[in-house]
């Protein structure tokens, strides 16, 4: 593997369609994904792996089960298997995730936002 910078900017500027979710680097098991969201994703949950979700651009707002957390540009937030969430952005928003590869990013739902086969970029 050849080890290089990663400029996140370029990264970003490359694509443009949300909710699909893009491959950036690895890690240990982990892909490193960086994403643009607009609107409302779908409530999903994860039965076998955790999330992180770095707001890098943006505002990010997380409905959970009992409570709705605003996540801002240079915060994060992590999102413990087997939680039901659903992302919800105001405008658009740059997001970085940290997850395991097996991750899927509808989780226990699939429909018209679940993409199985990711772009490495």
């Amino acid at each position: 593997m050849e080890i290089k910078t990663v400029n996140l900017k370029e990264k970003f500027d490359s694509f443009t369609e949300y909710w699909n979710p893009k491959i950036v680097g690895e890690l240990n098991g982990q892909l490193v994904k960086v994403a643009k969201f607009k609107d409302e994703f779908v409530m999903h949950k994860h039965d076998n792996e955790d999330e992180m979700f770095l707001v890098m651009e943006g505002k990010l707002l997380m409905e959970l089960d009992d409570k709705t957390l605003e996540i801002n540009a240079g915060e994060f937030v992590v999102i413990p298997k087997g939680t039901n969430h659903k992302p919800v952005a105001v405008g658009e928003v740059k997001v970085m995730l940290f997850e395991p590869n097996t991750t899927l990013n509808t989780g226990n739902t699939e429909n018209d936002f679940t993409v199985k086969n990711l772009d490495r970029i």
